[in-house]
């Protein structure tokens, strides 16, 4: 894609696989008004195949270069609050990947760093909310259209992984190299869409189960049980260790019923509102009459390079961000409450006490051991 005017120059901290395909957005001119000047990743072999941008083995010098106007952060989840708030001293735009912090705390912390600097742009990688479907059921829950929401269902277990990947690198699936599982690797977009859906709850019980499918520290089977303040209770469940795997997610409101599975989104539209229809009714068996309402769903949207375009056009033109990562917070409230809620046994009252949750993960951290990996069994 060709370019004219103002070009955003981005660095890439971190040449896993989610960073190397950020760098190859970039590097193949895929995001208007945005180029790759910069990557860096301590492994030197990874940085071959992007010959045209500055090579860094350490996010300092790449910061302080003068290379790059915004960096792009693919580490290590721990790593994310450091050197997002490195980079936002130095005056540089942000773009980080989720979770933003592997605690609330440390969210906390990143989210603070940008205080004061809202001519950078800081904003996080939350993908699914380019989803036309995603899109469509926030605006029907937010514009009143489905009525109160009662009842909230999401089985999300489509997330399944195999012992070769928890044992492809030795930081995988601890709490000292990730911090969490399922619910940090896989479901922060599922965390984020359930908040920015339907805000966050009031309480929340959980049970996580550790190590249930595979040979990790961490949690691969979570079900959580949620209450929210309109009275509405919510289900999730989540896990790596099933296949087939389910992606459903069902809301109940007054006026229906909202289903996103399989690629189809489908409202149950009742014709009156059902408890005023419970109301009025005059036999025992009754139920509202109901039309299909079926949401035709082209495509999946633009996903992460809608996430980048929209960043460059943030910095460029002060469009309005997908993804504030001021909202990243919330996805990790929910996930270490759940995880807070199965070490104690009881149901977690938010806001979370995020001191609690900090004390209980460095313990875990203080018992971690790398994972072995297939090289080393071998």
């Amino acid at each position: 894609m060709k370019t004219t005017g103002p070009i955003v120059r981005i660095g890439v901290i971190g040449m896993g696989n989610m960073g190397r395909a950020h760098a190859n957005l970039l590097r193949d001119s895929l995001v208007f008004g945005a180029c790759l000047s910069a990557v860096c990743t301590p492994r030197e072999s990874s940085l071959a195949d992007f010959p045209d941008a500055a090579h860094f083995t350490d996010s300092a010098a790449l910061i302080r270069s003068g290379t790059v106007d915004a960096v792009l952060i693919a580490t290590p989840h721990f790593s994310h609050t450091h050197i997002g708030i490195d980079a936002l001293q130095h005056g540089l735009h942000v773009l980080v990947e989720k979770p933003i912090g592997v605690h609330k705390n440390d969210c906390a912390k990143l989210i603070a760093a940008h205080q004061g600097r809202e001519s950078q742009v800081f904003a996080a990688i939350f993908n699914q909310r380019t989803d036309p479907a995603y899109q469509k059921i926030r605006t029907l829950i937010h514009s009143g259209e489905l009525g109160e929401v009662r009842r909230i269902n999401w089985i999300i277990t489509n997330w399944f992984r195999t012992d070769a990947y928890y044992s492809s690198s030795p930081w995988r699936a601890t709490w000292r190299g990730e911090g969490g599982g399922v619910l940090l690797n896989q479901c922060p977009h599922n965390l984020d869409l359930l908040q920015w859906f339907f805000g966050m709850p009031e309480t929340l019980r959980a049970f996580c189960r550790f190590g249930r499918y595979h040979d990790i520290e961490v949690e691969d089977d979570v079900t959580a049980y949620m209450e929210f303040g309109n009275g509405a209770s919510g289900v999730f469940i989540t896990t790596t260790g099933e296949a087939p795997g389910t992606n459903r997610l069902e809301i109940t409101t007054e006026r229906g019923k909202l289903i996103h599975e399989n690629e189809r989104l489908v409202f149950l539209r009742n014709e009156m509102e059902s408890t005023a229809f419970s109301k009025t009714a005059a036999g025992g068996f009754d139920a509202p009459k109901h039309e299909e309402i079926v949401t035709p769903l082209p495509d999946r949207g633009t996903q992460h390079l809608g996430i980048l375009q929209n960043f460059a056009d943030a910095i460029l033109h002060g469009a309005p961000l997908l993804a504030p990562a001021s909202e990243g917070i919330h996805s990790v409230e929910l996930a270490n409450a759940m995880l807070l809620s199965t070490f104690n046994d009881q149901t977690i009252t938010l806001p979370l006490d995020g001191d609690a949750y900090e004390r209980q993960l460095d313990e875990l951290i203080r018992h971690s051991k790398p994972k072995t990996t297939r090289h080393d069994s071998h």
